[in-house]
């Protein structure tokens, strides 16, 4: 094992990728980081050697005190080299899968369009939850991971509601959730409600076929950059902005989103801009926003410029500024996506297992 500096941190070295391609958890003392369809073998960035009490069990207590020894009283800067001291095959499958099941929560591609089913949210949340509990030895601090009341808590209604369910697996993992919500002093409600079922999710059409509605000025597509927008909104697919120019009292950028649920796009930022114009606001609950286009000036735009404008570098945008990724990356999580889905394997979650069969 090598180590050296990585942002002032003693690391064995960067993953070869960025989000939404990596899957990271924080464990006590350090940070483990996967490529998602890369190497099984995680890059570790310690936070604080002292705190990683589990290092042993994927180094071996003589690699564990070797790195101690190596990293005390030694500033993160020359590269260190630890003969001999290694990952032990397998001992980080686990975190690798629970590192997933959090990586799941904020990058799914999920897509009525691509095809590509949503995962049940609750079941997911509840079995990363248990998985952490299994994992207790590598959470002897609070991390960003490791909250498990933060985990059920959102969810208790809805996995409630699902006991109705007559699935012996899902069965099982109520029953183990439930037994979990009482040791972490979480109230199981007494009552059952239904349960929401995705077609009763609110939808927002995509771009469309190409023609542009009658009597509008301009229209386009754009795509959504999933890195600028929170997780759970929109379908994932490409050019799934759809955006037109009408006038009347004021020449607008009607814009669309199509959604894929369950959260609301309510408040989110969009922005239609390019050849000297620009229009700003928010989307409202049904992925919609109607902004007032204006120029470099400030002022409205008038509707005979409007027809005399270039169009052609005109796109717009949704979510915050400068967050991007390229549509590359984008296909490569939904290239995993779908294996995951077509061939679910030993590491596979519940939420994922239903997914896959509820496409057939």
């Amino acid at each position: 094992m090598r180590l050296g500096a990585d942002g002032g941190l003693w690391s064995t070295g960067p993953v070869a990728e960025a989000a939404p391609l990596t899957a990271v958890l924080e464990v006590s003392g350090a940070v483990l980081s996967w490529v998602i369809d890369g190497d099984p073998t995680p890059s570790f960035t310690f936070t604080d050697p002292d705190r990683a009490d589990w290092l042993w069990q994927v180094l071996g207590a003589p690699g564990h005190v070797a790195i101690l020894d190596a990293l005390r009283h030694r500033e993160p800067t020359e590269p260190v080299d630890l003969e001999g001291v290694d990952i032990r095959p397998g001992s980080t499958d686990t975190l690798r899968r629970l590192a997933i099941g959090h990586w799941m929560r904020r990058w799914w591609p999920a897509s009525d369009r691509d095809g590509i089913a949503a995962l049940d949210r609750g079941l997911l949340d509840a079995e990363i939850a248990l998985l952490t509990v299994t994992l207790e030895d590598y959470f002897t601090d609070d991390t960003f991971d490791s909250d498990v009341v933060g985990l059920l808590q959102p969810h208790l209604a809805h996995l409630n509601a699902l006991s109705a369910q007559v699935d012996p697996r899902i069965s099982t993992l109520l029953g183990d959730c439930r037994e979990l919500a009482g040791e972490i002093g979480l109230a199981w409600p007494d009552t059952a409600v239904a349960a929401p079922r995705r077609d009763d999710y609110a939808l927002a059409a995509g771009a469309g076929n190409g023609a542009g509605p009658a009597g509008v000025i301009a229209h386009g597509v754009a795509g959504v950059d999933w890195s600028a927008v929170p997780p759970g909104v929109f379908d994932a697919a490409e050019q799934t902005v759809d955006w037109s120019v009408t006038a009347g009292t004021d020449v607008q950028a009607q814009v669309r989103v199509a959604l894929v649920g369950p959260d609301s796009p309510a408040g989110i930022e969009v922005e239609v801009r390019g050849s000297g114009l620009r229009g700003s606001g928010v989307l409202d609950a049904t992925g919609r926003a109607a902004l007032t286009l204006v120029d470099g000036d400030g002022q409205p735009l008038t509707e005979t410029r409007a027809w005399n404008q270039d169009w052609a570098q005109v796109t717009a945008r949704v979510g915050v500024h400068g967050a991007t990724e390229s549509a590359g990356v984008r296909d490569r999580v939904r290239a995993f996506a779908r294996t995951r889905l077509a061939h679910p394997g030993g590491d596979a979650f519940l939420a994922e297992i239903l997914a896959a069969e509820s496409d057939y």
